[in-house]
């Protein structure tokens, strides 16, 4: 048989997936030509200060070749110091530009307002892409990112580490091995507050390190304040998601995972006071989705701040909920998650002589090397953005009720508000001027 030869790009830019991946030495690949699994992506990393530092320190075990922060001052500095032969860049567009030959994957880890406009960039040019959660700031975004992706053919991962965690399988083949049974109802919290304030009225300098209106992106213009950048920015409504968005999509990841829904039918927000600059201090949301196949109805709340969901039947007295997590209602009983902990049940005592299921799910990679195996031809992230872009509108919709301040009807795959057309206005904000998909 012919081999077939094949460079470097092809080799890393194949969509094709094997169902395990081995590193093998290149002799014993066919053909002089072809790349081994084994060899190196070249990433480029877009945010490279607080979580985006983490990220570029998790995929560094590949080849970090560019990076690109609009602020080059302390914050960015560890990055830079610990990749000193990776090009440096304040502008994306100009180092997708300037390093496409040279990039197979890309890493996203931005402010939410950047990251639709900066992966999709990278898509386009056929990179595969790492993006931070929420995958995107409005919910029109998040669908043409999970379409863009599927049509390209690249491979892509949202940034909910916790997803590839032992805690999250085992609580996930608990579920699925029948443990609590068909579930009906989820309760989902965080204590975290991004909510509240009013737009600063002073205008400080922009520090010489900051390129300020590359922060801002797509968003409107407004004076740079130290309120936005670099540390608070998830509480306004033009640059982040609030609470919601932040935690949202880690503590409904593995309701997500364990109920297999797709969109919801309705969602309701009962938010505390807010304005058009910041989110709420604390919400309560609801979202209901219709039975699937043999699985139930099952209706799915949110809430934040200083909100609490109703303590559980058989949670003892003096036990408190954790500050983060879920709270799972089957038809057999009812399953604690804390978020980032072991599953429990409860009451407490139905741990005493319980058997868990054997597990079946990996646990051979973490969640970033799952993305980098996926690039090199293995199997396909388990956060990809066919999975993710459904869970990101779904939490994004939550905001979307809060705004429109009544109980929404929910047509997902068309996505569109049939009870109030109004609504549809929430679903995609109007890029500044120079920006777009």
């Amino acid at each position: 048989m012919k081999n077939v030869r094949m460079n470097r790009r092809q080799f890393l830019g194949s969509a094709a997936t094997v169902a395990a991946f081995t590193i093998v030495p290149r002799h014993v690949l066919a053909g002089s030509g072809q790349t081994p699994p084994s060899e190196k992506l070249n990433i480029a990393c877009i945010g490279v200060g607080g979580m985006g530092a983490s990220d570029v320190g998790s995929v560094s075990s590949d080849n970090i070749v560019a990076m690109c922060d609009v602020d080059w001052g302390p914050h960015t500095a560890g990055s830079f110091k610990n990749h000193p032969n990776a090009k440096k860049y304040k502008d994306f567009r100009k180092m997708l530009d300037a390093e496409d030959k040279s990039i197979d994957a890309v890493t996203v880890s931005t402010p939410d307002n950047l990251h639709a406009v900066a992966a999709m960039a990278a898509m386009k040019r056929g990179k595969h892409v790492y993006c931070q959660k929420p995958l995107c700031h409005d919910i029109y975004e998040v669908r043409q990112l999970t379409e863009t992706a599927r049509r390209m053919g690249v491979q892509t991962q949202m940034g909910t580490q916790l997803h590839a965690t032992g805690e999250m399988k085992t609580f996930v083949e608990w579920v699925k091995s029948g443990v609590i049974g068909k579930i009906t109802r989820v309760d989902l919290w965080s204590g975290k507050n991004w909510g509240g304030g009013e737009r600063p009225t002073d205008t400080p300098p922009v520090p010489a390190t900051l390129d300020w209106d590359l922060w801002l992106g797509p968003a409107p213009y407004r004076p740079y304040h130290p309120r936005y950048a670099p540390g608070e920015w998830r509480r306004w409504w033009d640059f982040g998601t609030g609470t919601l968005g932040d935690m949202g999509c880690h503590i409904i990841d593995p309701a997500w995972w364990v109920l297999d829904v797709q969109y919801p039918t309705s969602v309701e927000a009962k938010p505390g006071p807010f304005n058009k600059e910041t989110f709420p201090t604390k919400t309560a949301i609801t979202w209901e989705f219709a039975a699937r196949g043999d699985l139930p109805a099952v209706t799915v709340t949110w809430c934040d701040g200083e909100n609490r969901p109703p303590r559980p039947e058989g949670l003892e007295p003096g036990r408190n909920l954790p500050d983060q997590g879920g709270l799972y209602y089957g038809e057999k009983g009812i399953i604690l998650l804390p978020h980032g902990g072991n599953p429990r049940l409860i009451p407490e005592a139905r741990m005493k002589g319980f058997k868990a299921p054997e597990p079946f799910l990996p646990r051979d990679v973490d969640h970033y090397q799952e993305w980098i195996r996926a690039c090199k031809g293995g199997s396909k992230p388990l956060s990809n953005f066919d999975y993710a872009g459904p869970l990101t509108e779904t939490i994004l919709l939550g905001n979307v009720a809060a705004l429109a301040g009544r109980k929404l009807e929910w047509d997902g795959p068309s996505m569109k508000v049939t009870n109030m057309p109004e609504a549809s206005q929430f679903l995609r904000r109007k890029y500044r001027e120079g920006w777009s998909l």
